[in-house]
């Protein structure tokens, strides 16, 4: 197993075929920083802190698999990047818990490919655009991760019937409320916020909302 990783081991590039995987990430943030779209000075860049993955099956009884967490080093434009206060705070990553198990970027996305393999990806929104490519940027290498294979979680829930003005008010953490189920312990944690929108589709596929289909060959699209 990767030091830093926890998931059971997968050959790089595995197709299991009738599942998806859901993920959520963690990136670098402070107070304020949401407000300003990270572009105040002091402003720390967006880069990823966390990668959170659980695997559900497309076939009934649709069960939630295995899950995948994974803490990544942020290094930035002038070098390594503290964790600010509040970050820390908000999503229960330490400095100490990253010194002891983060991973450089690149090991931490090579791992998480070998986790989703062909598998369709899905985020409560676009976490692939908003942690992972600007962490890519700054590092200057490519995504081990096609984007194409990535989807928005959202349009899913406007396919099942989800009124568009409802899940725009919607985050991934208050997912599991809205449709009755019991919510995790702690929001702001990858692994918790992923797990819980598996479980959103996860009742939407058994209550017949949301088809196999849909999550396997990522043909939910946005109403334009």
């Amino acid at each position: 197993m990767t030091q830093g990783c926890i998931h059971p081991l997968r050959a790089c590039g595995a197709d299991m075929s009738g599942s998806v995987v859901i993920f959520d990430c963690e990136h670098l943030t402070n107070a304020t920083s949401p407000t300003r779209f990270w572009c105040g000075p002091n402003d720390p860049d967006p880069l990823l802190v966390q990668i959170g993955a659980i695997r559900l099956s497309t076939a009934e009884p649709y069960a939630l698999g295995e899950s995948f967490n994974c803490l990544v080093t942020p290094v930035g434009r002038d070098g390594p990047e503290p964790l600010p206060t509040f970050f820390q705070s908000f999503s229960g990553i330490s400095e100490d818990r990253l010194q002891r198990d983060g991973l450089p970027l690149t090991e931490a996305l090579a791992a998480f490919a070998a986790f989703v393999g062909n598998d369709a990806i899905w985020s409560w929104g676009k976490d692939e655009i908003t942690s992972i490519a600007p962490a890519c940027f700054v590092a200057g290498i490519p995504c081990a991760i096609p984007v194409s294979q990535f989807g928005n979680a959202a349009a899913l829930l406007v396919q099942a019937g989800t009124p568009l003005d409802v899940v725009n008010g919607l985050r991934s953490h208050t997912l599991p409320a809205h449709f009755g189920l019991d919510s995790e312990a702690r929001a702001h944690d990858g692994l918790a916020d992923a797990r819980g929108v598996a479980r959103v589709l996860q009742h939407l596929l058994t209550e017949g909302q949301l088809s196999s289909a849909a999550l396997r060959n990522r043909t939910a699209h946005p109403p334009s």
